[in-house]
């Protein structure tokens, strides 16, 4: 059996707009071909992770899946993979949070999930309270489990506000271009003091809710890592409202993993390790 666990078939661009110039959505940008003589300038890509913090932005290089002709479709790519180049190093970044859920199916799948090891079945999608979560089943001793996948396409050597950063010297922490810590969440939001993903955040409480009240059922909150040079994961310091919500709904009793893979160029994904977590 290989650690294989999914292959994109993928063309290099780079984003030179996002929104588009044509279509006024933050979802779309627009996207030349890398190495390709083309008599069009650009083209629409889809961006499911809107800017991704910079990964899917103007100057972004990415790689992309040509998605299928449809009248109603109006791109012709989404943006699911991003290439970071530091000093002489290069690591390939999944920035679609889609890829985060087939990566868990795969590994259930596959049986190299251990926290599920030899589960009885699975399926996704599963409503329970006030939430669909992303996948359900048995497990091997027969125990219903209900798993959220969270996508995390970010990491840095350190974690903290980007005004603390500006004046973090990186260099002085003699780190390897693979100690970074990758943490979830960060984006927009309207004040400091909200929390990130109102989403996420119900997520956790009400996976916590699941299991302080009903018997006999595991709940899990899996972070998916999709790149490889980082060595710990922990839930953001920018966020102090989700940070205190995941760690209590661990007190709790709710199982908190984190998965890394590895991508490369030519968009094959592989299972590496589960990543040590700070919570």
């Amino acid at each position: 059996m290989t650690n294989m666990l999914l292959k994109l078939e993928v063309q290099s661009g780079e984003i030179i707009k996002r929104p588009s110039a044509f279509v006024k959505t933050p979802y779309v940008g627009d996207v030349r071909i890398i190495n390709e003589n083309s008599e069009e300038d650009s083209y629409l890509v889809h961006t499911p992770a809107l800017g991704c913090c910079g990964l899917s932005d103007k100057g972004s290089q990415i790689l992309m899946s040509e998605l299928e002709e449809n009248p109603k479709r109006k791109c012709k790519y989404r943006a699911d993979l991003a290439l970071l180049n530091e000093n002489d190093n290069r690591v390939v970044v999944g920035i679609n949070p889609a890829l985060a859920e087939k990566i868990i199916e795969r590994c259930l799948f596959y049986n190299i999930f251990d926290i599920l090891k030899n589960h009885q079945k699975y399926y996704q999608q599963a409503k329970i309270m006030n939430s669909r979560f992303d996948f359900a089943g048995i497990d091997s001793d027969g125990k219903q489990f209900f798993l959220e996948v969270k996508n995390v396409p970010l990491a840095d050597y350190v974690d903290c506000t980007k005004k603390e950063r500006k004046n973090i010297d990186i260099k002085s922490l003699n780190k390897n271009f693979n100690e970074k810590i990758s943490y979830f969440p960060d984006g927009y939001r309207k004040k400091v003091k909200d929390t990130v993903s109102p989403r996420a955040l119900k997520h956790i409480q009400e996976l916590e809710t699941i299991v302080k009240t009903m018997n006999n059922i595991r709940c899990i909150l899996c972070f998916v890592v999709q790149r490889d040079d980082s060595c710990i994961f922990q839930t953001s310091v920018i966020d102090p409202i989700y940070k205190d919500a995941v760690k209590k709904a661990y007190d709790s009793g709710v199982e908190i993993v984190c998965v890394q893979t590895r991508w490369t160029e030519n968009g094959e994904c592989y299972y590496n390790r589960m990543l040590p977590l700070n919570l």
